[in-house]
């Protein structure tokens, strides 16, 4: 497995696909970025042979991303090849974003090797989201996903509307797609004992959990906390962010701008034993992406973890987002930040609707969204590569 945007130990997605090819009698081998400068350039996770490269430096602009596009993938093909001589493997999957290992996964097809495509992002809607606008880089994504479309010998679509798109822009024929969601493993991902001291001293704690870019909404989050200490003048709430992105500074500078430091904690990146705690303990957790095709179009993981968890919901009305949660979460229409303040204090009011709300999510993750369905159907895949 090829994962270049992070490192697999904080991965759940890879991780419990990892387990269940292991559980199926497979061997895995991971190629990612390490986690810290000092990790072993192989090593073992849960059974899993990790091989690491040191990641470029974390940079913006055009310029930095080619470099980092470049060298990610150079590293990869060196270790894949290092791979295919300690260890041997048969299947390549790769895991976007980015969408560029359909080259590697060519190469290697020509030794008769399988080249999967894990897709975990749409890329183009991603750059749209983003900055707003289409273009020649809008373009260029649309011909790298449809040369990985063309090349792969399965897709993986982490939901029916990404599986859509693989088969009318991809022009993927059906039986070649297999929908596996990034549900929760509910053996693994549960509410445990609360950590009082993480609400700090407030009565009550909000998480968010993701990524941070521009198009995760995570400055409406900030928005929604100053009118909930503001407007509504209320004191009893502490927003945790975890996670990190590239507007990671700027939410910080946001957030002292807007003098909500008393208030707002940002984590940066945990891994899941220290997301289990923060989950075990909040109260609600927000999903607040703004409406656009892309994060209509997505299952947000942090709106799973959260059902897993037991945690209610406040959300954006986002098509996905209704389909997966449906009763477990309460839906802020286009995500406005004063909707969404009102909406969270309401359901801090109310402890019982918390309770009920929590409980249809975790219900649904472990019937309707089970992960041992989604694991069956990711094993009978490779089952079928053989």
């Amino acid at each position: 497995m090829v994962v270049q945007n992070i490192p697999v130990r904080i991965d759940r997605r890879v991780r419990t696909e990892c387990r269940a090819l292991l559980d199926a009698g497979y061997g895995v081998t991971v190629i990612c970025p390490k986690e810290r400068p000092d990790e072993p350039d192989r090593h073992e996770l849960d059974g899993v042979v990790v091989r690491s490269y040191q990641p470029p430096p974390a940079t913006r602009g055009l310029v930095s991303y080619l470099v980092e596009f470049v060298a990610c993938w150079l590293h990869t093909a060196r270790l894949s090849v290092r791979t295919a001589r300690a260890e041997g493997f048969d299947v390549l999957q790769a895991c976007n974003p980015p969408d560029t290992y359909w080259l590697l996964g060519l190469l290697w097809k020509l030794r008769g090797k399988k080249f999967v495509y894990d897709q975990h992002d749409l890329c183009p809607e991603v750059y749209e989201a983003r900055f707003g606008r289409r273009g020649v880089l809008h373009r260029a994504l649309l011909l790298l996903e449809r040369a990985t479309y063309a090349v792969a010998d399965r897709v993986i679509s982490p939901n029916p509307s990404y599986q859509e798109i693989a088969i009318t822009r991809g022009r993927v024929p059906a039986e070649r797609t297999t929908v596996v969601m990034s549900t929760p493993d509910p053996a693994h991902m549960k509410r445990g004992k609360a950590r009082p001291e993480l609400r700090g001293d407030r009565e009550h704690l909000v998480v968010y959990v993701g990524i941070m870019g521009p198009q995760d909404g995570v400055d409406r989050l900030l928005e929604a906390a100053e009118h909930y200490v503001r407007a509504l003048g209320r004191d009893d709430c502490r927003f945790a962010l975890l996670g990190y992105g590239d507007s990671l500074d700027d939410l910080r500078a946001q957030s002292a701008r807007l003098r909500l430091d008393p208030w707002v904690h940002f984590t940066g990146r945990v891994d899941q034993a220290e997301l289990g705690r923060w989950l075990s303990t909040a109260d609600v957790g927000v999903t607040p992406d703004p409406p656009c095709e892309f994060n209509h179009r997505s299952t947000m993981n942090k709106t799973l973890e959260y059902m897993a968890h037991e945690v209610p919901v406040v959300a954006t009305d986002l098509r996905e987002t209704m389909r997966c949660a449906g009763p477990a979460a309460d839906y802020v229409p286009d995500g406005d930040p004063v909707v969404m303040a009102k909406t969270i204090a309401a359901l801090l009011d109310d402890p019982h609707r918390r309770a009920r709300m929590g409980a249809a999510g975790r219900q649904r993750i472990e019937t309707e969204l089970a992960w041992a369905d989604q694991a069956r159907r990711y094993v009978g895949l490779y089952e079928a590569l053989r």
